[in-house]
């Protein structure tokens, strides 16, 4: 009966992999065949595509504060060595930081060798409204990990303080679980709770994935061309770089096996960040997806929320391409110290940057003026930062598997059996 069962019900990541190509395809006919007006633009473009499509993003930004909180908290309250939590923070920051700047160099070599946004003409280019504020220090960054105000923090959704206090919290409670019997109940009853409304809201998913698929073609077409064409394509290759030589590789390491299962797992993940282009928004789905691959909830718990926020290898391949894009086409020559500096600040830019659809393009623009470039050459690639965008956070929110992954089973957490079984994340798999 059960085998009946499944054989009718179609799965999560065939669900959100039909609404992105209906919504292709759909916003391509309507791209094409209704002309520029009020009904291309404020009824569907800014109208209902819109709507469902935002509207089911915010849903889901709604959830990530208190999932995150309750979530890490958990964790942190059932891991009996305290220990073995920090060593997996550690080789876990250590593997984002280390693959971000890995994916910033594999974007310069990529970059060099074709040669990209050289002879372009750039005396039409207009100036972007980017806030192009300077990258916190690292002493900064370190310091502002603590909050001033736990509640604050909560309401303002500063994610690397969320962390700081639900981590804290979490190990008192752990601590003395007899003596905050009320809040341990508490926080254990908050998780079952958010678990469940994630569950709720995913079942709406499909259409939340067809509006913004079908809003993006609506908009663009496929009007991408010339030099900005090569450079979409460029980066996307950069990305496939670091997926084949360090990805790869990891897990194969990692798992003692080939990687076709790692991946079959975290395709309704990929799918789903490539459509949303937010990392915090795919969390919910991202820990189901770690479930399934055997990571128990009290490392994924704590990894997967900070790689949504400080694990940023896709933006920095965007950013290294884009740093060389730019200083080609205003003809300026970066000196290998210019280089470095670029490194520095994108890893440096990414810790905190909010894991939301556009703030790549502030982080960008905080690695311009680093190296004395032309902030307003971010406006050379607005044209496809969209697209790009969507690219780039299905590869950090791959990478925040993979590192979780990594950290898992080192530490001799991982369920092999789990691992190797058929079992896949889905929207369905989030309920309790």
């Amino acid at each position: 009966m059960a085998n009946k069962s499944n054989g009718k019900k179609m799965s999560a990541t065939k669900k959100i992999l039909y609404s992105m190509l209906i919504g292709l395809v759909v916003g391509l006919i309507l791209h094409y065949t209704i002309p520029d007006g009020i009904v291309k633009q404020k009824v569907l473009i800014d109208g209902v595509f819109y709507i469902l499509g935002q509207g089911f993003v915010r849903l889901l930004q709604m959830l990530v504060v208190p999932l995150v909180f309750f979530s890490i908290t958990t964790g942190v309250m059932q891991m009996k060595d305290v220990s073995q939590f920090g060593r997996v923070a550690v080789r876990t920051l250590i593997l984002y930081l280390i693959t971000t700047a890995v994916g910033v160099i594999f974007a310069f070599f990529m970059s060099y060798l074709f040669k990209q946004g050289i002879g372009m003409s750039l005396s039409g280019v207009s100036k972007p409204e980017i806030n192009s504020d300077q990258a916190p220090s690292f002493i900064e960054t370190i310091v502002n990990i603590i909050p001033k105000n736990p509640i604050g923090s909560l309401a303002d959704g500063e994610m690397l303080q969320i962390i700081f206090w639900a981590f804290l919290t979490g190990i008192v409670c752990g601590k003395f679980t007899g003596d905050l019997k009320p809040i341990v109940d508490i926080i254990e009853s908050g998780n079952s709770f958010m678990m469940k409304v994630t569950g709720l809201i995913m079942k709406i998913a499909p259409i939340g994935v067809f509006a913004l698929i079908a809003r993006i073609f609506t908009d663009v077409g496929l009007g991408i061309v010339g030099p900005l064409l090569k450079f979409l394509g460029a980066v996307l290759t950069a990305m496939v770089l670091l997926i084949l030589v360090i990805y790869l590789p990891l897990i194969m390491l990692s798992s003692k096996a080939g990687p076709k299962q790692f991946f079959k797992k975290v395709l309704p993940v990929y799918t789903f960040a490539f459509s949303s282009a937010s990392s915090n928004a795919t969390i919910p789905l991202t820990l189901s997806s770690c479930d399934s691959l055997g990571i128990p909830r009290e490392i994924s718990s704590f990894t997967i929320p900070l790689g949504a926020t400080i694990n940023m290898n896709g933006t920095a391949i965007y950013q290294g391409r884009a740093v060389i894009f730019i200083a080609n086409a205003f003809g300026i020559h970066l000196t290998m110290a210019n280089l470095v500096t670029v490194v520095l600040t994108a890893v440096l830019s990414s810790i905190g940057t909010a894991g939301v659809p556009g703030s790549g393009m502030i982080m960008l623009s905080m690695v311009l003026t680093s190296v004395g470039l032309p902030v307003e050459g971010v406006s050379l690639i607005m044209s496809v930062e969209r697209i790009v965008d969507m690219f780039r956070t299905a590869l950090n929110v791959t990478g925040d598997v993979v590192a979780t992954f990594i950290s898992a089973n080192q530490e001799n957490l991982l369920d092999k059996e789990r691992y190797l079984s058929d079992e896949v994340a889905s929207m369905e798999g989030l309920e309790i």
